[in-house]
C-alpha cells in the first residue's frame, strides 16, 4: 500500500506546467504534485473528469491534430503567461486478444497519433514557451514497459510508446544546449482507470483473477499514480538539474 510522504513545500513556486491525459489517472495525479508544491498547472485533455485537479485550469484539446496541440500550447502559454515544465501523459489502448494481425490499420495510426505524434506536435509548438523560460526548462514524457517487452495484445501502443522513448533521447541531446532537460518515465503496471481496464480484458482471456498478475512483480502490487508523479516531479525539478536523457523505469523491479 503507498503511503505518500510530505512534499517538498514550494518546490515549484513560480513555476508552469502543462500536463497532457491530466484529466485523469496519471496526468491527473501529477498535476496534483505539482500544485501542492505550488506550481501553476494547466491540464489537458478531450474531456475533463470528477478526478481532473479543481485546482488546475483545464483546457480541453484534441492532439491528434497538429492545429489541437498548437492551440492548446498557445492557450496554456497565454493562461499561465508562459512555460516552464511539460508532461506529455497522454495516452491510450485497446486490447487486441487474436494479436496484431487483428489490430485494424486505422487504429495502428490513431495509436500513433495519440501515444507518439502528440507529444512530437505539442512539444514544438511550446517550444518557443520553453527556450524563453529561464526557469530550467524540463519535458518529461510518459512511456511504458510494453515498449521494452512487447506484447502481442497492444503492439500498436508499445510500438508508438518505443517510437517516444527514441524521440524523447534525440530531443534531449538536441535540446541540451539551450539547458532544456528531456527525461522519459516508463511505467509498469499501475492502477489507472484505463490500466487497470485493460489488465482485467487480459486477465479475463488467461481466466485468472486480476490479483494474479501482480505476482510477477517482485515488490508485489500494482504501481499507484501518486508514486509515478513523485518521479515526475523529481524529473521536472531543479534536484534533477543534470539529468537528461533519461529513462527512469518505476515498475515495482518487474
Amino acid at each position: 500500500m503507498y503511503s505518500p510522504t510530505t512534499s517538498l513545500p514550494d518546490e515549484f513556486a513560480g513555476r508552469r506546467a502543462l500536463v497532457t491525459g491530466g484529466s485523469r489517472g496519471i496526468g491527473a495525479a501529477v498535476a496534483r504534485r505539482l500544485i501542492e508544491a505550488g506550481a501553476a498547472v494547466v491540464t489537458s485533455a478531450r474531456t475533463a473528469t470528477e478526478d481532473t485537479p479543481k485546482e488546475s485550469t483545464f483546457i480541453a484539446a484534441d492532439l491528434r491534430s497538429e492545429a489541437g496541440a498548437r492551440q492548446l500550447a498557445e492557450r496554456a502559454v497565454e493562461t499561465l503567461g508562459g512555460l516552464d515544465i511539460l508532461v506529455n501523459a497522454a495516452g491510450a489502448a485497446r486490447v487486441h486478444l487474436a494479436g496484431p494481425a487483428s489490430i485494424p490499420d486505422a487504429e495502428w495510426q490513431d495509436s500513433l497519433d495519440i501515444n507518439f505524434l502528440s507529444a512530437v506536435r505539442l512539444t514544438n509548438a511550446a517550444l518557443p514557451a520553453l527556450q524563453e523560460s529561464g526557469n530550467g526548462a524540463a519535458i518529461v514524457n510518459i512511456s511504458t514497459g510494453v515498449a521494452k517487452n512487447p506484447q502481442a495484445p497492444v503492439l500498436h501502443y508499445a510500438a508508438a510508446k518505443a517510437a517516444l522513448a527514441t524521440y524523447s533521447k534525440g530531443l534531449a541531446n538536441a535540446l541540451a544546449p539551450a539547458g532544456i532537460r528531456v527525461n522519459v518515465v516508463t511505467l509498469g503496471p499501475v492502477e489507472t482507470p484505463g490500466g487497470t481496464e485493460i489488465m482485467q480484458t487480459i486477465a479475463d482471456a488467461m481466466g485468472a483473477p486480476l490479483a494474479a498478475m501482480a505476482s510477477g512483480i517482485p515488490l508485489g502490487r500494482f504501481g499507484d499514480p501518486r508514486e509515478v508523479a513523485e518521479a515526475v516531479a523529481f524529473l521536472a525539478s531543479t534536484r534533477a538539474q543534470w539529468i537528461t536523457a533519461a529513462d527512469l523505469d518505476i515498475n515495482g523491479g518487474q
